[in-house]
């Protein structure tokens, strides 16, 4: 079998309970708890028009302008999988459009991820079922491979394995390693309710901005 042949599983999923209480994070609180090191890329954008991603990543390594392999991920990814498809950044072929979209909602897949270009944009920018893209294209997909289902891509400069834990949201996306999960969630909480207390304190009037000239001073700056 060719190494450009595989289709595989994701080895394992993660628990729902953790998915769930991820997905209740924001974005740049996850992004700050792995150093901020760790996200898709700028061009990585919500292509919906409202609706938070979390789930599994069910990760599609497809040629250019190429969606054969993305077919079979739809009909093989399970409920609450994020099918996340590294078709190298191209632009000038869609990859999905509305149907392939209304299949996988109706198959329970969470969400969509393109590193390619998307078509129908209307019709998925007016709903509420996640897909992000880096693009948008009337110039259809085809049907030829080679491909790969369930091994390690790469979107936007962000590494992705099958299994990592996918959320996106207004923000952009985030994913998270399975190993390192528990220690991100927790820190995410940290950073909810500092932010919380801050802007419970700038609303009242009351926040301490003294940081910002000590930190001058300390690089030299005459005030």
């Amino acid at each position: 079998m060719s190494a450009t042949m595989r289709i595989l599983d994701i080895p394992k999923r993660p628990d729902p309970r953790l998915v769930a209480e991820l997905a209740r994070m924001v974005t740049p609180h996850l992004s700050d708890s792995m150093e901020r090191l760790y996200a898709g890329g700028h061009q990585l954008r919500p292509m919906h028009k409202e609706g938070k991603l979390a789930g599994p990543a069910f990760t599609v390594r497809t040629a250019a302008g190429d969606n054969l392999l993305v077919h079979k991920a739809l009909d093989s990814a399970q409920r609450g999988d994020v099918i996340v498809v590294d078709a190298g950044g191209w632009l000038d072929n869609a990859i999905i459009g509305e149907l392939m979209a209304a299949r996988a909602r109706q198959r329970g897949i969470a969400g969509i991820v393109i590193w390619g270009a998307i078509r129908d944009s209307a019709e998925l920018g007016a709903g509420s079922y996640p897909v992000y893209a880096a693009g948008v294209t009337h110039r259809g997909p085809y049907k030829n491979g080679p491909g790969e289902i369930n091994v390690p891509v790469v979107i936007g400069g962000m590494p992705v394995n099958p299994g990592d834990i996918i959320v996106g949201d207004a923000d952009g996306l985030v994913a998270v390693p399975q190993d390192q999960a528990e220690r991100v969630l927790a820190s995410a909480k940290s950073i909810l309710e500092k932010e919380t207390a801050s802007m419970k304190q700038i609303l009242a009037g009351t926040v301490d901005r003294s940081w910002v000239d000590k930190a001058l001073k300390e690089k030299g700056y005459k005030i």
